[in-house]
């Protein structure tokens, strides 16, 4: 059965949840956490969303995100592509990072906001990483307890919700507190409406009635060879000719490299458009992500580039 669409409207918040492909690691170091900090900013700045809460874990990534008039597969696929894109330019690597299809529950929040950012703060002392949430650096629970500053995490719903005033963050730390012991809570993952919505049979009807996002402009084999064509300046037919020469095969390399980086495009499609075998681009694609030469480490920037504008000119 298909997988029902996700319902978009402005305002509406969203718990999404990315993890690592086959469980694989997301996050190597620290300098990773802050590019996906700056990345979640860029995301703030481009589409008008507010991030609520986040709790960054080493193979995956939870985030309370709130949308605007921009849908969340939108945002969530510009993210998870430059996330990846980093990831595998900084460890020289290919392929996907992150598993499948992102999940994201659309929750009632005027009943669980603050019960779900507590959940989230408290994720890592349940998976016995540290003791106190105050100890683990990578969530925002130290700026909601007045310890750090994120400038562009928003704050101020939730201690609103918890009555504002001089000592909010005491009583936030708290509420917090209390909750250590909590088990995992399986609503905060699948919900109470078919998977897709957290929240009772009155909320359910309004978000339902509000209607589902539209479909996004998915990126085609065919913007992928677009793209490499534009930035080494090849047609089409030089693409597919036979012969291993240059700037051409260097095309059909950096092509492999984008299709392994993007989810629902295959090499082998690849390899039956351009007449080549697959093992032999996927190769080609990992000599080109290992590369540390500036000059093409720019034509893989701008190629990215390129694909990410022509998804946001067709969503």
């Amino acid at each position: 059965m298909a997988r029902k669409p996700r319902i978009h409207y402005p305002g509406a918040v969203y718990h999404v949840i990315l993890r690592g492909n086959a469980g694989q690691t997301v996050f190597f170091n620290d300098r990773d956490r802050s590019r996906f900090y700056l990345f979640l900013q860029r995301a703030i700045d481009t589409f008008g969303c507010r991030i609520h809460a986040f709790c960054l874990m080493t193979n995956h990534i939870h985030l309370i995100v709130q949308t605007g008039t921009t849908p969340l597969s939108r945002i969530m696929q510009q993210l998870s592509q430059r996330y990846t894109a980093w990831i595998n330019y900084s460890q020289s690597r290919t392929g996907h990072l992150f598993q499948g299809r992102y999940k994201a529950l659309l929750i009632d929040a005027n009943s669980y906001l603050l019960e779900l950012v507590r959940y989230l703060h408290l994720n890592p002392v349940r998976a016995g990483m540290v003791k106190q949430p105050a100890d683990y650096l990578w969530s925002s629970h130290r700026a909601y307890a007045g310890q750090e500053e994120i400038p562009w995490l928003t704050t101020e719903w939730l201690l609103a919700c918890l009555g504002g005033g001089e000592d909010v963050r005491i009583r936030y730390q708290q509420f917090v507190l209390d909750g250590i012991g909590e088990l995992r809570r399986s609503e905060f993952h699948s919900g109470s409406h078919e998977g897709r919505i957290l929240g009772d049979g009155t909320f359910v009807e309004e978000a339902l009635s509000k209607g589902d996002e539209p479909v996004v402009h998915a990126i085609a084999l065919k913007d992928v060879i677009a793209s490499v064509c534009q930035v080494y300046g090849v047609s089409d037919d030089q693409l597919r000719a036979p012969g291993k020469h240059r700037p051409a095969s260097e095309a059909r390399a950096l092509a492999a490299l984008l299709v392994l980086e993007t989810p629902a495009l295959s090499l082998t499609a690849l390899g039956g458009y351009l007449g080549r075998d697959i093992t032999v681009l996927g190769r080609s694609a990992r000599r080109l992500a290992a590369v540390e030469d500036a000059g093409t480490g720019r034509k893989v920037s701008v190629a990215r580039e390129l694909l990410l504008k022509i998804t946001e000119r067709q969503a």
